[in-house]
Formats: C-alpha cells, sequence, structure tokens
C-alpha cells in the first residue's frame, strides 16, 4: 500500500467516524425510536417528593431559588425542600435558615467532599418517595412536578429528566454556543428517552424514586452516572419535555471551558468504572446509546486530528484535498477569531459556532489528560459569573 493510498484511508475513515458521531447515531436513535418506540403509561399520582437543592457558596442565587421551589404547584404537605450544603463559606446557611419557618431545612455537610457526597447525604435524611435534585441557579416553572411526577406511574421508570432551557440576556458568542450545542443535545435525547433510556440527565432538574437511588462516588459526575446506575437495576431513566427550567449560560469561553473539562474528566472516570457496560452483548441498545454518545462524541478530537493531518499530506496532489485542508484552517481560524474578539470586548456571533466546537472538543482533550494522569474531581467549586471568588475545580488525586 503507497503512502497516498494509507492517506486516503485515514482520511476517509476519519470522515466517516465524525459522521456518524454527529449525523449517524442521532439517525439511528431517531429510527430506532420511530421504529420501536418505548411509551410511558402515565397516571395521575402525588407522591411525596423531596427537592434537594445542593449548595456551596450560593448566597447571591439561593433565596430567589428557595422562593420559587415554595411556589411549585404541588401539595404543601407532599413537598420537602432540604438544602444540601457543602460546607459553604458564605451567607448560603443563614439564608437557608431563613426559611425555616416555612418548611426549608438546611444540612450541612460536616466536611466538604464535593456535589455527590451531598447529594449523598441529603437523600439518608429525605422523607420524599421521589427525590428530585437541583442547582441553587436554576428556576423552574410552577408545573414542573405535577407533569413529572406521573411518570413515576410507570413502573419501568426509575428516573425522570427535565428540560433545561438556556437564557443568555447577554447575548454571547458564547451562551450563543452552548444554546445551540444544547439544542442539537436536547434533539438526540428526546429520542434516546424513546428508543431505551436516556444515558445521562440534567443536574438541575432529575426527579429518582428514593428506592432506586444508589450512593455514588465522591468523584462521580452523578448526572451522567444515575441513568446508568437506574439502569442496572433493570428500570429507565426518561425524558419530561414538558417540565421545564431555566438557567444563565456561561457568557465567558474560559469559564465554559472549565465546566466542560471537570464535567468530561468525571465522566471518563464513570465510564471507565462502568466499562463493562459499553458490551452490547449486557447493556443492549443502551450499551450502544452510551458507547456512540459519549465514547466517539469524546473521541471526535482523534479523528479531527486524523482527518486533518490527513489532508495535509494530500493536499500537494489532490485539489480535493487542498480543499479539505483549506476549508478545516479557515475554520480553526474563525474559531481562534471569536476567541480573541471574545477577548477584546467584542460580540461576534457568526463566530459563536466554530468558537463552541472548537472548546467543546478542546475540553475532550484536557479532560483525557487529566483523567490519564489519575486527577479526579471530588470537591466542587461553581463557575458564577460576576462571583469574586471563582476558581477552578479543586482536583484530587486518587488510584484508578
Amino acid at each position: 500500500m503507497t503512502t497516498r493510498t494509507l492517506m486516503q484511508v485515514f482520511f476517509w475513515a476519519g470522515a466517516a467516524l465524525l459522521a456518524y458521531a454527529y449525523a449517524g447515531y442521532p439517525l439511528l436513535v431517531a429510527l430506532v425510536a420511530r421504529v420501536r418506540p418505548r411509551g410511558v403509561r402515565r397516571a395521575a399520582w402525588e407522591p411525596k417528593v423531596t427537592v434537594v437543592i445542593t449548595a456551596y457558596n450560593e448566597e447571591r442565587d439561593l433565596r430567589a431559588k428557595l422562593e420559587n421551589t415554595l411556589a411549585l404547584d404541588y401539595p404543601a404537605g407532599k413537598l420537602e425542600i432540604l438544602v444540601a450544603s457543602d460546607c459553604s463559606g458564605d451567607r448560603t446557611d443563614e439564608i437557608a435558615r431563613e426559611f425555616a419557618a416555612r418548611g426549608v431545612r438546611l444540612h450541612r455537610q460536616p466536611e466538604r467532599l464535593g456535589k455527590t457526597a451531598a447529594q449523598n447525604s441529603a437523600v439518608e435524611l429525605a422523607g420524599g418517595e421521589i427525590i428530585l435534585f437541583s442547582d441553587a441557579t436554576t428556576l423552574y416553572r410552577p408545573d414542573v412536578l405535577r407533569v413529572m411526577m406521573p411518570c413515576f406511574a410507570d413502573a419501568s421508570v426509575g428516573c425522570v429528566a427535565g428540560r433545561l432551557v438556556y437564557v443568555d440576556p447577554a447575548e454571547t458568542a458564547t451562551g450563543a454556543g452552548a444554546k445551540s450545542y444544547w439544542g442539537y443535545e436536547t434533539f438526540i435525547k428526546e429520542r434516546e428517552s424513546r428508543a431505551c433510556s436516556l444515558i445521562g440527565v440534567s443536574g438541575c432538574l432529575y426527579a429518582v424514586r428514593r428506592s432506586a437511588y444508589v450512593p455514588m462516588y465522591h468523584e462521580a459526575c452523578s448526572d451522567f452516572l444515575i441513568a446508568t446506575k437506574v439502569y442496572e437495576q433493570g428500570l429507565r431513566t426518561i425524558y419530561e419535555p414538558l417540565a421545564v427550567c431555566t438557567e444563565e449560560t456561561n457568557r465567558r469561553s474560559d469559564r465554559e471551558l472549565r465546566m466542560r473539562v471537570r464535567v468530561i474528566a468525571q465522566t471518563y472516570t464513570d465510564l471507565w468504572r462502568h466499562r463493562a457496560l459499553l458490551n452490547p452483548l449486557r447493556g443492549g441498545f443502551y450499551s450502544v446509546e452510551l458507547f456512540s454518545h459519549k465514547v466517539m462524541r469524546y473521541a471526535v478530537p482523534l479523528f479531527l486530528a486524523i482527518v486533518f493531518a490527513a489532508s495535509l499530506a494530500l493536499a500537494r496532489v489532490s485539489w480535493f484535498y487542498a480543499l479539505a485542508a483549506l476549508a478545516q484552517v479557515c475554520f480553526y481560524a474563525a474559531a481562534l477569531a471569536g476567541w480573541v474578539i471574545e477577548k477584546m470586548g467584542l460580540r461576534v456571533r457568526l463566530l459563536a459556532l466554530p468558537q463552541y466546537f472548537v472548546l467543546a472538543n478542546l475540553a475532550s482533550v484536557l479532560a483525557f489528560w487529566q483523567f490519564a494522569r489519575g486527577e479526579r474531581y471530588a470537591r466542587w467549586e461553581p463557575i458564577r459569573e460576576g462571583g469574586e471568588n471563582i476558581v477552578p475545580s479543586s482536583k484530587l488525586r486518587v488510584p484508578s
């Protein structure tokens, strides 16, 4: 085989893998959802619900969040609100105590161990049949419980995820990119839910049967791993698009990058610890979803590098590959220009998509490097706009 032929094989193999990761898998799961849909048998049901709000230094947003939660359309006697403070150092705990007369309970962790540990402890204290997990920055529509609880009338449902709607009041390039990306992810989630089960949820709005919740190790990405833990019990995680919450996007690319690196690094750990479920003989179509949606997506930087290198190698002998190489250079230049313009305090929304695409794939590379070095995220430092004490997430080296 000649060098030219080998480069052509690399180019087309890389292009095919990219096509599957971004288009082939969404088409596959959409086809399965259409040909063999799994419905949900909904029925009127009003179980006792515990809303767990995990918080670390959330004094800016907690008061509005508690007012929003207390205003939910659900019988007061069946709604319990529990704030799980991960050793907050600001006024978070004080604000939570101000709502004690209105039924809000505060659980302060005796030791700062991270978001997942705080959730584990809160579930032990919860009295609800259903546990709904939320973030302090997320606001719910009043009817979220009314539309989520009937799904649990189906005995095969262990977890219900709501629909997160990102808002970008500042109209930033990073926010525009995040909204476009999330719209694409939402399309896939809807089809995964109907085809088999979600493989992950939005951490700001999902509910789990108390009996199906399994305590997770502290460095786990709980909103990803919960779907796998539920599936291991023979249950599924479904998507309820009528249960809506809103949250602001990050306005700056550096903060969005840090957030995505943390989440992906945690997900690498979760995938590695549960790699047996990547075998379709064990997990069925769930394994196909898991491999396609996560492993293939996180491998995209490798496929991009292969296509780019092959394009450059073939550019001198073929105008087609020369144009392919030029198109890629222009795309990456647009992403770089978007980053530079953002640093200058300007906004060019036309560059939002290439900028966010490169940001998301750079996050995969950085997260894999951290995972390969044995770094694990356990402690949790939310990245908030306008905060004065925003620092990178703490990292803990632990055995694999």
